[in-house]
């Protein structure tokens, strides 16, 4: 990470956009566990996005469903957990330790460790340590011999789950929380249980738990590094402050991290320094044409780096996300955001344009060949963000 740095402007990194992310026309993928070890994560807060981000990068996308549910409930090539900042991802089940050790380990003790002072605090010392320890050991069976449970079905295997204590006694913001729903969270984050298939269609947000698959446990440092360097192939070149922010680490692990693979330091505009993997640091072409995409709310790419000026204008900001930093859907052309779009109660997908510049006849007939794509594929489905905005609201109202 020394000597004289190349420079990397704003027309390479979209054009790095396109590729790695799987966007422009002839990078499109052929499945969806392509797609994930191309992008490394997909969110999965909301789950419709984990289909919607497959379905805009794949070349035939008629199948995005059957094969999403394919590779997460059959064949379990991808895995739904917790990761970095404590989201929940789609991740290629072969980073499944590397997660847990890089992210997952801190953020499982700090959350074990509030459940536990809230439980016993909020339960006047009724619920304690011991009594924790013994009931997620019940629970854990009780998933095991099921198979996948949602945490009703638990419940009446273990019905000590639903016993309540009083989370922020005394505060403005005082609330009785059950055991099952934070404990299931920590568990999550521990990598000891996963999500498994939802109730209803691919749009639910109600998920049946699943008993982890076993995977070795890696060294933080070593899992750091493997993590770094294949979200660098994805998404660089990035700054220190856009790796700190989508892992969640602290600075100091990032800078050692970035040592560690080696990653070669290029310059930025307005002289901001970003990073690149070892084996990434020459010029990338243009791709072959200029490319389109609908992507969906809290889509890897709209949310993979902090700083977004690059592909997103500041002025496009109050229509495009809500107040706590959530993208919602947008409308790309060559590598930038442009607009937004939305579904409509019978199914219509609309689309606006808010930045119109160097959008012309070409880029529309584009955009509209997308919706139509998306709309065809998407079928009977109703989409609604689970985080919604200025914009998507007003484009869904019929």
């Amino acid at each position: 990470m020394s000597g004289k740095q190349r420079y990397v402007g704003v027309a390479e990194r979209r054009a790095r956009l396109g590729l790695r992310q799987r966007l422009a026309g002839a990078a499109r993928a052929a499945g969806p566990e392509d797609v994930a070890a191309s992008l490394v994560a997909l969110h999965g807060t909301d789950p419709a996005t984990v289909y919607l981000a497959v379905g805009a990068r794949l070349a035939e996308p008629g199948k995005t469903v059957a094969e999403v549910e394919r590779a997460l409930y059959e064949d379990r090539t991808l895995v739904r957990m917790h990761g970095m900042r404590h989201t929940v991802f789609v991740f290629p089940t072969e980073l499944a330790a590397v997660v847990h050790a890089s992210t997952g380990l801190a953020i499982a003790a700090k959350a074990r460790a509030g459940l536990v002072k809230n439980m016993v605090s909020g339960s006047g010392g009724r619920l304690t340590p011991e009594w924790l320890a013994e009931v997620e050991a019940s629970a854990l069976a009780a998933l095991a011999r099921r198979g996948q449970a949602t945490v009703n079905e638990l419940t009446e295997d273990e019905p000590r789950l639903r016993e309540q204590f009083t989370y922020g006694a005394g505060k403005s913001y005082e609330s009785p929380q059950t055991v099952s729903s934070r404990l299931m969270r920590v568990l999550g984050a521990e990598g000891r249980v996963v999500r498994g298939r939802p109730l209803g269609s691919w749009t639910s947000t109600q998920f049946r738990w699943a008993v982890a698959p076993p995977h070795p446990e890696l060294p933080t440092a070593e899992a750091q590094s493997e993590l770094l360097r294949r979200w660098l192939t994805a998404c660089g070149p990035a700054t220190e402050a856009d790796l700190k922010w989508w892992t969640g680490w602290k600075v100091t692990d990032v800078r050692r991290a970035l040592t560690a693979v080696g990653a070669v330091a290029v310059s930025l505009d307005d002289g901001v320094t970003g990073y690149v993997a070892a084996d990434d640091a020459d010029p990338v072409a243009e791709p072959a044409g200029p490319w389109a995409a609908l992507l969906p709310g809290l889509d890897p790419t709209a949310m993979g780096w902090q700083d977004r000026d690059w592909f997103l204008a500041p002025s496009m900001r109050d229509a495009l996300f809500d107040r706590s930093g959530n993208v919602g859907p947008t409308v790309w052309w060559d590598g930038r955001v442009v607009g937004g779009w939305a579904q409509r109660p019978d199914g219509e997908i609309v689309w606006r344009v808010l930045d119109s510049d160097g959008v012309g006849k070409e880029a529309l007939a584009a955009i509209t060949a997308e919706a139509s794509r998306l709309h065809s594929w998407v079928g009977p489905a109703r989409i609604t963000p689970r985080f919604r905005t200025p914009l998507e609201r007003e484009l869904a109202s019929p």
